[in-house]
């Protein structure tokens, strides 16, 4: 079925369209068609969606039909929008584009762009030998079908003591293998959301959290991180717990994407006391629970607090090991996790034997590996520090203490036009209200160090030159707009 956005959504989600700098000079139908092209290529506005009535979006926008008219029109001219007399106008992928990461398009030919868009790192070097291992393991599972829904008995072994070395005892039993975080989260959804109920979440949060929950037409409320640590003020998530009584609240306390924050333990054990008293299940993301830098501590796992199986935990691979590696996992009670396999037999079955057991091979060699990515991270973070404060010192930056983002607090309202900016010369960023709803957060962009350090450099000093630029010189042509991940 394909979605609907309103006027007054859309928008929202256009803000200041018609004030960014460097249009000045722009017709304002131009200016709108490449704000629209722009919230596609950041997956703020999906594919597929049919968009206000042109009558509707004038009157939302406060501005003439002629001009919505004219941007549907330049729209249709690149391949954006589709449109059919009576029925609407629908968003859709251009000419010379594909399908990126999460729904979004990229251009075919963007091999020279430096991407911060993408907050993962390159293949580990021990992956090869690992692989070359399992494909020696495989031969004990030949025998049978292959469906192992909750995930082989090696994996969940190895994951749950993991956690029993974090202070959190746990068997195998309690672990589902998954095919990533993010399908670990969708099978959480499936499970204890029902459609339209209430969730709470960080703002700024992870993008793709946000999809999975906008799939299922949750009513979203927002906690609101500060720049400064720790990040989450007490008693507003906990008043708003309280207050909103939310199904579900979806959490990322470790080295939050995309500021980098960490929750303390003190707050940990009063969320998960407040998610009790209000009957909200919490979903706690630990995607980055390994990359803590500078030594820092990080907190026990937060379901270490739970003492009534309302804290569902759901980790993976991705980040300190590889993307590429689609496995992830969910730590939940006995009974949550089979209920959970029943779920995700439905969906998918279960996941690939063969890459299980090399993330198998992986854990085995954890302490190693992690190690020499803490190390990595580090250099890179302190590299992009160091050319950011010497390029674009206006920019106000906490320095993260893991995980492999920076949060930017930039000079003004620009982040969307920057992104677009940016594509000119080849880097592609995030801006912040990918992070956000309804098109807040333009003073933010999320700025990952996870590419080597003479890339980074390079990358900024493209963005202070076309910073400078936006307030002197207007652009006279929107270009196509690519991929953020």
């Amino acid at each position: 079925m394909t979605g609907l956005v309103r006027g007054p959504h859309l928008a929202r989600m256009l803000g200041q369209w018609h004030s960014l700098p460097g249009r000045r000079r722009d017709p304002d139908y131009a200016a709108l068609a490449g704000a629209v092209r722009g919230l596609l290529a950041d997956g703020r506005l999906p594919l597929g969606v049919r968009l206000p009535a042109e009558r509707e979006l004038a009157e939302a926008l406060r501005i003439s039909r002629t001009t919505v008219t004219a941007a549907y029109r330049a729209l249709r001219e690149t391949g954006h929008l589709t449109s059919r007399r009576g029925a609407g106008s629908w968003t859709t992928l251009p000419n010379g584009h594909r399908v990126g990461s999460s729904g979004m398009w990229t251009p075919l030919e963007d091999l020279d762009v430096i991407d911060l868009g993408c907050a993962a790192l390159a293949a580990p070097a021990e992956l090869a030998g690992a692989a070359r291992a399992a494909v020696e393991d495989l031969a004990c599972y030949l025998g049978g079908a292959g469906y192992h829904p909750t995930g082989i008995i090696e994996l969940r072994t190895a994951v749950a003591e993991r956690y029993t070395e974090r202070g959190l005892p746990t068997s195998p039993e309690q672990i589902l293998v998954t095919n990533g975080v993010q399908h670990a989260l969708d099978l959480v959804l499936r499970l204890v959301l029902p459609p339209g109920a209430g969730v709470l979440v960080e703002a700024p949060t992870y993008p793709n959290a946000l999809a999975a929950l906008a799939a299922r037409r949750a009513r979203i409320t927002t906690h609101g991180l500060d720049t400064e640590s720790p990040g989450w003020d007490a008693d507003l998530l906990l008043g708003g717990l309280r207050q909103t009584r939310p199904r579900l609240a979806y959490l990322i306390p470790e080295f939050q994407n995309p500021t980098g924050h960490l929750m303390p333990a003190e707050l940990r054990e009063r969320v998960v006391a407040a998610a009790q008293a209000a009957g909200t299940d919490l979903v706690v993301d630990e995607s980055f629970v390994d990359l803590a830098l500078d030594g820092v501590e990080v907190p026990p796992p937060t379901a270490v607090f739970d003492r009534h199986s309302r804290v569902v935990t759901i980790g993976g691979m991705s980040k300190p090991y590889w993307g590429g590696l689609r496995i992830g996992w969910i730590r939940a009670s006995a009974p949550q996790v089979q209920r959970l396999a029943a779920a995700r037999v439905g969906v998918d079955m279960a996941g690939p034997v063969l890459d299980q057991l090399v993330a198998v091979r992986l854990l085995a060699d954890a302490e190693a590996i992690v190690s020499a990515r803490r190390a990595q991270l580090t250099v890179q973070r302190d590299a992009l520090l160091a050319v950011i404060r010497a390029e674009l010192p206006s920019w106000r930056v906490r320095p993260p203490q893991g995980g492999v983002t920076l949060w930017a607090e930039l000079d003004g309202p620009i982040a969307s036009a920057l992104a677009r900016a940016a594509e000119e010369v080849g880097v592609r960023i995030a801006p912040g209200p990918r992070f956000g709803l309804d098109g807040t957060m333009e003073r933010f962009l999320r700025l990952p160090f996870t590419l080597p350090p003479a890339e980074l450099t390079e990358a900024v000093r493209r963005l202070a030159a076309v910073r400078y630029d936006l307030d002197r010189v207007a652009r006279p042509l929107w270009r196509e707009p690519a991929v953020i991940a």
